[in-house]
Parts: structure tokens; sequence; C-alpha cells
């Protein structure tokens, strides 16, 4: 992802390669380090959250954006913020491979603090975009069939684009043609009831129910492709050692974490301007600590190596849950609501758990290639184990939103989406998927949020 401003688009981490002179990495501190960035531990505070569109020419939805207009909107966007260059209400910006928009929030303190503080910059965000005649469009992948390009020239994508093509047409689908709602929380405590490991649990074990609540990409190319959410299927179908989960039910979160981050593959190797940023082919970052590659690893690398890991829950200091559509309108709401009641919520995360269980299959493929996973990308809660866990959850999520002060709207938004889609089998896909059958839907989907 690329941050934006007005003047710059400078990457998020330096593109210059390591310096020289820098003492290499071993395993051992390896491991140590990832375990202690990328779990901060402290009772649960802060909510934050990640919400993707593609962008769609008003007046001829079914070519690509021409880049101009793109870039006249996003400088015309109210930048300043609390430190001169995000949004308002201090959320930032930034652009994907195929030209999607991603709003990033500000960690806000309580949900409903970020929803509040969200909503401001989306309101911004899109006037600007509307201005120009561009709209945003909140489904999980691109519904309509147009042309996907990289707009996107950075030699990260370009990397990526080379280690994907390798094995099938999923990741160039992934980076130009999906979108998603990403919801983070804190990691949480040592113990008690905000336990990491607890955490850990619990949102990998919520990961089919929210596939299958908030299924919001039916199409690809203008046509239905039997799922629910295309896009979770696409993610199911890439890379396995950067896109499956970690297992989730075993030993220490941090531990299990920085062994799967040493037994990735390495995507990219940064080099100085000009140079193209390949790595050989199947080489581990466990592989290149011991000695492969063309120089020893460093600190830098091993960091930049992280953000080229894509799995359903992705801990960066706080965790951050990656297995949502991007939803229309202001639809994102009730997930970032539905995973912050039952993960702060000690009862309604008791409750959470013991609905969950039916799904559990300890000797099946990790998620998001498990049996539950799968069916949530193609049934979505038509599946009655899955609407059954999906009720549950969100039955606790509204138990617990009663007891959270200042958050009658949100429950009310929650109870009000349940109604709509689970109670009935029904996910946003299902709107999409009727309106094509029926003819109505001329472009693309109904904006209005649920």
């Amino acid at each position: 992802m690329i941050p934006i401003s007005h003047s710059t688009q400078p990457e998020r981490q330096s593109p210059q390669p390591p310096p020289t002179g820098v003492t290499p990495l071993t395993e051992s501190g390896a491991r140590s380090h990832v375990a202690g960035v990328c779990f901060k531990i402290g009772p649960p505070r802060l909510v934050g959250v990640e919400v993707e569109w593609f962008v769609h020419d008003d007046r001829c939805p079914t070519r690509p954006v021409r880049p101009e207009l793109l870039r006249d909107a996003l400088a015309s966007m109210p930048l300043g913020g609390p430190d001169g260059t995000s949004l308002p209400s201090g959320s930032r910006l930034t652009l994907e491979p195929g030209g999607q928009v991603e709003l990033s929030s500000p960690p806000a303190t309580g949900l409903v603090a970020c929803v509040e503080d969200t909503r401001r910059d989306m309101t911004a965000l899109r006037a600007a975009f509307a201005a120009q005649g561009l709209r945003l469009t909140g489904t999980g992948t691109d519904p309509l069939a147009r042309p996907r390009r990289m707009v996107l020239d950075h030699p990260r994508y370009l990397a990526m684009e080379r280690f994907f093509d390798s094995a099938g047409p999923w990741g160039r689908i992934m980076m130009t043609g999906t979108a998603s709602v990403q919801v983070c929380v804190d990691a949480g405590d040592t113990d008690g009831p905000h336990a990491v490991r607890r955490r850990w649990l619990l949102t990998h074990r919520l990961g089919p129910v929210l596939v299958a609540a908030f299924a919001n990409s039916p199409l690809l190319d203008g046509k239905p492709t039997g799922h629910r959410s295309t896009r979770q299927t696409v993610w199911s179908r890439m890379d396995p050692s950067r896109t499956l989960a970690p297992q989730p039910d075993h030993g220490d979160p941090g531990e299990a974490w920085a062994q799967y981050v040493l037994d990735a593959e390495v995507l990219c190797m940064r080099r100085p301007e000009g140079l193209p940023w390949t790595a050989p082919p199947g080489l581990t970052f466990r592989d290149w600590v011991r000695g492969g590659g063309e120089r020893p690893p460093t600190l830098a690398d091993l960091d930049y190596h992280r953000t080229t890991l894509f799995p359903p829950v992705r801990p960066r200091g706080h965790l951050e849950l990656r297995m949502i559509d991007a939803q229309p309108g202001d639809g994102w709401v009730v997930p970032a609501a539905l995973v912050t009641a039952l993960l702060d919520d000690p009862a309604a995360a008791d409750a959470a758990l013991a609905a969950l269980e039916p799904l559990q299959c300890a000797d099946g493929p990790r998620p998001p290639r498990s049996d539950a996973w799968r069916r949530a990308a193609t049934l979505a809660t038509a599946d009655p184990e899955l609407r059954r866990a999906t009720l549950a959850c969100f039955a606790a999520a509204d138990a617990a939103l009663g007891r959270l002060p200042g958050a009658g709207r949100l429950r009310t938004a929650v109870a009000e989406f349940a109604e709509r889609y689970p109670a009935r089998g029904r996910c946003p896909a299902d709107d999409q998927l009727d309106a094509l059958r029926s003819g109505t839907r001329r472009t693309l989907p109904e904006e209005a949020a649920p």
C-alpha cells in the first residue's frame, strides 16, 4: 500500500537496500524480535479499521478510472489532521495495486470513538471523489467486467506480481480485483479474560463466521462464480506459506508466529533503484538466515518480509483481522462492532467460543483451507451449521453492546444486520445475485448501508 499526501507518495518503509556493515541476524534473534514486536502486551483499549473500495467512474463504470481523475480526487482531499498529512480525524489514505482506495483509521480508544472518527473522514473522502464523478464501491471483488491492471509500478508490487504469477492467476486477482474491511484490535494481556492466547484463538475461530456473515463478492468479471465470497476463495488458493494461518490452538502465539515468519518464502529482496526486487525461488527466510541468498539478511529485511505475509489474522503489535469482504456504504460498522464486542467483553467471548466449537476440526487443513472456511466462502449462512454459529455470535455481541456505554446506535445496526441476513440464511452477496437475476442491477451494486 502506498500512502498518499498532496506532494509525495513515499513508501511506508524505506525502499533503500539494507545498510552495509550491519550485524547479520541469527535464527534465535529473528524469533525473539518477531515475537516481541508483533504482540504488544497490555489491557485491550484501542480499536481501528481499514476500509477498502473500488473506484468507478459514474460516467463509464465499465472502463478503468483514468489516472488523472484519481489524482485529482486525491489531491482535493482536505488533508490536515493532527499531523498535517492525514484526514481531519487522523485517518490515512493509501492506494492498492489495482487502484483501490483504502482508508486506515487511527487507533481510537474504544469502538464508539473509532466509528465516529472514521465516519467523519469517510464523509470527506466520498465528497472529494463524488466531485470528480467517481464512486467508491464497497464489494469484495470488482463486480464489473472491466480490464484489471496494475496502476502502481513500485518495485514491491512488481515483485509481488512476478512471485504470484508463477502459481496461477490468483495473486493478480487479489492485487487488482479484491477489497476488504480489516478490523484491528489490541493483542491482549498476559493472562486473565483478555489474555493474548485467548484473543488469538478467538480471532481465528471467528474466521468462518466473519467470512459467511459478511460475504459480499459473488461476482468476478461480471459473472457469478458460485462463491458468496470469491475474495476469500482467491486468498485460499494463493501461496500457503504466507496465506495459511499459523497453528492457533497450540503453543505460545508469539513463538508460533515467529516460526511462521521464518518458514514463509521470501517474496522480494530490496535493491538500489533500477534493480528488480527479486528473490531466489523457494527461499524461506529461515534459509536466508542460514546462508541462502545473495547477502546475509538484516533486521530491516525481517521487518519488511513480515509486511509481505497475509494470513487471516496478522499480528502487528495489534491483531489485524483480514477475512472480511468490503461492505456497501457504512456496512463496515457492523463487522467492526461485532468483532470488538466479542473480543473485549469476557462474557461475550465465552459465548462465542462455545458457539464456534462445532466448527472446529483439529485434523483438517489450516484456515483458510479448512472445511468450515470453504463452506463459509461458498454457502455463507445458507449453511445450517454456520448460520447457527453466526446467530449465536451476533446474540453474544448484542448483549455486549448493551453493556457498552454510548453504543445504542451500534447495537441497533448489528441487530438489523442479523435480522436481514444470517437470520434468513442470507449475506450481502445474495443482494447482488438477486439484482443480477432480476435484471435490476444495471452496473454497480447498491451502496446503501444495510
